[in-house]
């Protein structure tokens, strides 16, 4: 199937359009300035193409931004799953030390503003268009309106209370450059209902999918759908224990009827495989022509096939033991290997045994989800990294169900079908209660959704990020550092702080 293939350059009044055949170089589609932007149907597709490539990276010189690598850094290193070796910033927020100067915190807060300040601008100037029709309007305004609402979801999910900006500031802001420097932080509660309006409006729009859509002329599989905006609404009241919506919300998902579990959790994250019905929305990719870095920071060190990797982002070897040996998922990584260093690469006995002679003892486990060794082994690669996936939507609803009822049939046949996909034991009702199911479901998660953002929203919402990532720490021969609740958000980035006094840190600074 065809995929949309965008990238934005660095300024702001150039917008480049892929094309949509896999092996031709990109091409300027048009130069926009103020003066000529936004007065054809192609202007404005070409605007709303680039609010999507903001979710990868300004460049495909630079597509490890956000949500195809960064991101990670926030959502998997700070908790028990995800590690890093390496020193520098996202060393310290692998070992739970971070402050407010870390660069990677102050670039994730960069790089969504961008996407926001991006679909702002759109928004307003789309707006204002005459040449294109009511239907062509609404579906542009809901899909860059869905675009900002991932970025806010992203935001609060790590700082909570942010600025809230909108369309509308866009012309006071078009005036002054110091507009948002004295601006005051939104309550949560404000941005959340803004986002809810948002979502419930798109999924009126949206279509399910782009087959033979009347406005796009082709089958653009990574464009937002009415099943993105619905279950990024499911997720958003999922986040406010709000249970009863989740589980309204989430049947609308299933009724759909165009979503469902692949048929092996390898196959959902193989670069042959970019699209299925599993991946309600994606970042999609092409290695070479519009990739991304995935291969080079989530590969193993030293690997006889994937050769020239970092191990940049890897897993907690803590966490690869809490599998089952007959879990798939657990097939989804790197443990042994003959390296081209001629050492077998393996983990260590103990915490600080020392490796005999020809032996390598790593300091955690590369995963494949983003290191496909079947894959194009290029710099640039084609995997595509799921923000909304259908196993996220039955767990979600087996989360909520257990919450207003306890465990029942369905539930537990939630939660089974995720874990029967990969062969991983499965769950018997009698012998769960609501506590430990909803133990059960926690892990489940970590399970199923590793390094896919999620991790430390999870922990969060369970009330479990202080005792299960002080619990890694103590096993780990660490030093407990989560304080709850100041640890419930990330600093505000200092450099943020020192444009925008009014972003007071009051827990780590």
């Amino acid at each position: 199937m065809k995929r949309y293939k965008i990238i934005l350059a660095i300024t702001a009044v150039v917008l480049l359009q892929f094309s949509c055949k896999k092996d031709l170089e990109p091409v300027v589609y048009s130069s926009l300035t103020l003066g000529n932007a936004f007065k054809t149907k192609s202007d404005a597709i070409a605007a709303v193409n680039a609010v999507y490539a903001r979710l990868k990276g300004p460049s495909v010189g630079d597509n490890f931004d956000y949500w195809t690598v960064r991101h990670f850094a926030l959502t998997d290193l700070t908790t028990d799953v995800g590690h890093c070796s390496y020193g520098g910033d996202p060393g310290q927020l692998s070992n739970v030390q971070w402050n407010s100067a870390n660069g990677l915190i102050a670039e994730d807060w960069r790089q969504i503003y961008k996407l926001i300040a991006n679909a702002n601008n759109a928004i307003y100037n789309l707006s204002n268009m005459s040449a294109i029709t009511p239907e062509e309007k609404s579906q542009f305004l809901s899909e860059m309106k869905f675009l900002r609402a991932v970025a806010y979801m992203d935001l609060t999910d790590a700082w909570g209370p942010v600025v809230l900006a909108t369309e509308k500031d866009v012309e006071e802001a078009s005036k002054s450059p110091n507009y948002f420097a004295n601006k005051q932080l939104t309550p949560l509660d404000q941005i959340e209902t803004f986002l809810i309006n948002d979502l419930q409006a798109a999924a009126t729009t949206l279509p399910l999918n782009y087959v033979n859509n009347s406005i796009y002329s082709s089958n653009d599989v990574g464009r937002a759908t009415k099943g993105a905006a619905l279950s990024l609404l499911a997720k958003l009241y999922l986040r406010q224990h709000q249970w009863q919506k989740v589980v309204d919300v989430t049947k609308q998902v299933m009724d759909l009827k165009v979503y469902s579990l692949f048929s092996t959790y390898e196959g959902l994250f193989a670069e042959k495989n970019q699209w299925c019905s599993e991946n309600i929305f994606s970042v999609l990719s092409d290695a070479n022509v519009n990739g991304t870095e995935l291969l080079n920071h989530f590969g193993p060190q030293q690997h006889p096939v994937l050769t020239d990797r970092w191990q940049y982002y890897a897993v907690t070897w803590d966490f690869y033991n809490s599998f089952d040996d007959a879990d798939d998922r657990k097939k989804l990584f790197f443990p042994e290997y003959l390296g081209v260093d001629k050492l077998v690469h393996k983990q260590a006995p103990t915490l600080g045994a020392t490796p005999p002679e020809g032996i390598f003892y790593m300091q955690d486990v590369a995963t494949a989800k983003y290191a496909d060794p079947n894959g194009a082994n290029t710099y640039y690669d084609g995997h595509s990294v799921n923000i909304l996936r259908y196993a996220d939507i039955l767990l979600s609803r087996a989360e909520a169900i257990n919450e207003l009822s306890g465990p029942n049939a369905e539930c537990i046949d939630l939660i089974n079908q995720v874990k029967g996909r990969s062969h991983a034991k499965l769950l018997v009702a009698a012998n769960y209660n609501q506590t430990t199911l909803k133990d059960a479901l926690l892990q489940e998660r970590g399970w199923e959704l590793f390094y896919e953002g999620k991790r430390r929203a999870d922990l969060m919402r369970f009330g479990k990020y202080e005792a299960v990532v002080n619990g890694y720490l103590k096993r780990t021969n660490q030093t407990p550092t989560v304080v709850m609740p100041r640890d419930q958000f990330f600093p505000y980035p200092l450099n943020q702080v020192n444009i925008n006094p009014n972003l007071n840190n009051s827990g780590r600074q």
